[in-house]
């Protein structure tokens, strides 16, 4: 049998690429910078490879590091969900997800992670703001913003590209949005996070944000709309996939831009339940395979 790596370099590995550095990787495990980064030089001889390329401020994976990060992070999470199956205690997961995004990609795993994890009950909420994870009043939330928050732990899950999208019938009625600049007499729908004045400069358009139109606090309702021929919307990478997939809708222009990302935070007295952070590095482990 091939000999393992540590277990407490592995988990030093994990974290690292969790927390985004060395410093809140040794906050998170209670140890020194110096210490995790013995552990990764460690993990790095033992494997023969460089695992980050490292910066001034910060530490990239490598694309050997990326590699061995999507095979370790579910290793691991589920090495923890196998110590936690045999405690016999009973568990729950609170999650509150930005609705959108819940429909469009988490149902799925979640459902996935309940087959490795069948005694843990997930408690599912839907929300946008940030008040119920950072008050303690959801174990976990999944949050679209422009940068990661403060003071609390978080993973970031997807890096997400905005762009405009509409039905095919639509465009037809809109006359064809042969360019940009059409959009001036198109119905477009607003969504409190997507600003249409953002893309309209990338561009190359001087139009204002619209203050008229149908506005969504659900993005995926907002899909729905497009689909059904409401109007052009702009939409988010994750949330527009299915719909560009199965053609009921399309993306009229090729200009987008990056507007933030989707990221999963953690309450602050959500490390006193181990199985809360088992599922939050199995779930961001599954987004970074995506």
């Amino acid at each position: 049998m091939q000999r393992l790596p540590p277990l407490s370099a592995l988990e030093a590995f994990v974290a690292v690429v969790s927390e985004g550095s060395f410093q809140a990787a040794a906050e998170r495990l209670s140890l020194t910078p110096s210490a995790i980064s013995h552990r990764i030089r460690s993990l790095e001889n033992a494997l023969g490879v460089r695992l980050f390329e490292r910066g001034h401020r910060s530490v990239e994976l490598s694309p050997e590091g990326r590699s061995f990060h999507a095979e370790v992070a579910e290793a691991l999470a589920r090495i923890a969900a196998a110590a936690s199956r045999l405690s016999g205690a009973h568990r729950v997961l609170r999650l509150s997800v930005a609705p959108g995004f819940g429909r469009a990609w988490l149902v799925e795993r979640t459902a996935e992670y309940q087959n490795l994890e069948p005694e843990l009950d997930f408690e599912l909420s839907a929300s946008t703001r940030l008040e119920p994870v950072s008050s303690g009043e959801v174990d976990l939330a999944i949050r679209f913003l422009e940068t990661q928050p403060l003071g609390l732990t978080a993973w970031k899950l997807f890096d997400e590209q905005v762009f405009p999208v509409c039905s095919p019938e639509y465009r037809i009625r809109a006359g064809g949005l042969a360019s940009p600049a059409a959009l001036s007499g198109a119905r477009l729908l607003r969504h409190p996070l997507l600003h249409w004045a953002e893309w309209f400069a990338a561009a190359g358009l001087t139009l204002p944000e619209p203050a008229e139109g149908a506005r969504f606090e659900d993005g995926a309702l907002m899909m729905d709309a497009c689909v059904a021929g409401l109007g052009v919307a702009l939409a988010t990478s994750t949330l527009a996939r299915s719909h560009l997939e199965s053609g009921r809708l399309i993306r009229p222009f090729d200009v987008e831009i990056a507007a933030g990302a989707f990221y999963l935070l953690a309450a602050p007295a959500a490390r006193e339940k181990p199985w809360v952070e088992t599922f939050a590095r199995w779930l961001a482990a599954a987004a970074h395979k995506a």
